[in-house]
């Protein structure tokens, strides 16, 4: 029978954390397979392990921890990588819970399609009603498409996603620590150059949680600012995208007045676009901005 082992990378998220692991003993298997599940802590001081520990102990399927102590996101999913077995691997985010047959529904689309792994769509949730301009300009909601569409690397990612262990490279480490975000885009596009083949499979629901922090102006600038400046990581970057944001920079500063009459989710989001551009320059000249390899506050 085949086996899962679903990889979770978390960094001081407890309650998250939590509500993520008791969601996934609830995993519909109709007896197709077996899984179990690895969280890989990026806290060095090991402060999810007493709430890991504690829920195992009662847990349906085997749970196991382990501790990456570099605060590296690609480091962490390497070191669950390096703790799985079986023919598959599926990963999601600390901040997610699943729906009851997620496992099931990526398992069967990845068997009915012939593929190397499916990924699913991740809906926005609040425990809490959030402030109007945060509805009406979608943010936190992400692009969703057709079942059985071929992913292009750009769709690529990691918060909710099935893939098979054979795939793999051998030759290096599967996520590249140097990419302190977009590591996952990073991955499949390595993956799909070297042919294998991805879906996308929409009734495969995962949720995210929103807390309060993320509803923060400053959190949602911040890390604008760090997706900027990974982004000449990506081999594909060149002169046209300086020239991009070169031109963007001054557009969507002169926007700005005019967005705010529009609507505040209208000028929010002109901002984020704004910060993603001035990130990616500042990158370049070598002035780093936001330090720290997440954004939490």
């Amino acid at each position: 029978m085949p086996h899962i082992t679903v990889c979770i990378c978390t960094y001081k998220r407890p309650q998250l954390l939590r509500r993520l692991l008791e969601a996934l003993w609830k995993q519909e298997t109709c007896g197709r397979f077996t899984y179990w599940v690895v969280v890989a802590d990026n806290d060095r001081l090991e402060s999810a392990k007493p709430l890991v520990v504690e829920l195992a102990a009662a847990a349906p399927v085997p749970v196991t921890y382990c501790v990456e102590p570099r605060q590296n996101i690609a480091l962490a999913r390497n070191a669950a990588i390096r703790r799985a077995h079986g023919e598959f691997l599926a990963f999601l985010d600390d901040d997610e819970f699943p729906s009851e047959r997620w496992l099931l529904t990526l398992f069967e689309a990845c068997e009915r399609y012939g593929v190397d792994g499916v990924i699913g769509p991740v809906h926005r949730h609040f425990d809490e009603e959030p402030p109007r301009w945060i509805v009406r300009g979608d943010f936190y909601q992400r692009s969703t498409y057709v079942t059985g569409r071929a992913i292009e690397w750009r769709m690529g990612r990691t918060n909710n996603v099935l893939v098979k262990t054979a795939i793999l490279p051998s030759d290096g480490p599967a996520f590249r620590p140097e990419f302190l975000t977009g590591e996952d885009q990073d991955f499949f596009r390595r993956m799909l150059e070297r042919g294998h083949r991805f879906v996308w499979c929409n009734e495969a629901v995962v949720y995210e949680v929103v807390p309060r922090v993320r509803l923060r102006r400053t959190f949602m600038l911040r890390r604008a600012l760090l997706r900027g400046k990974v982004s000449p990581l990506d081999p594909t970057f060149g002169s046209r995208d300086i020239a991009k944001s070169l031109v963007a920079v001054p557009v969507y500063a002169a926007v700005l007045p005019f967005a705010q009459i529009l609507g505040h989710h209208r000028f929010m989001a002109c901002l984020v676009s704004l910060f993603d551009h001035l990130g990616r320059l500042l990158a370049l000249v070598g002035i780093n901005p936001v330090k720290e390899p997440y954004v939490t506050d």
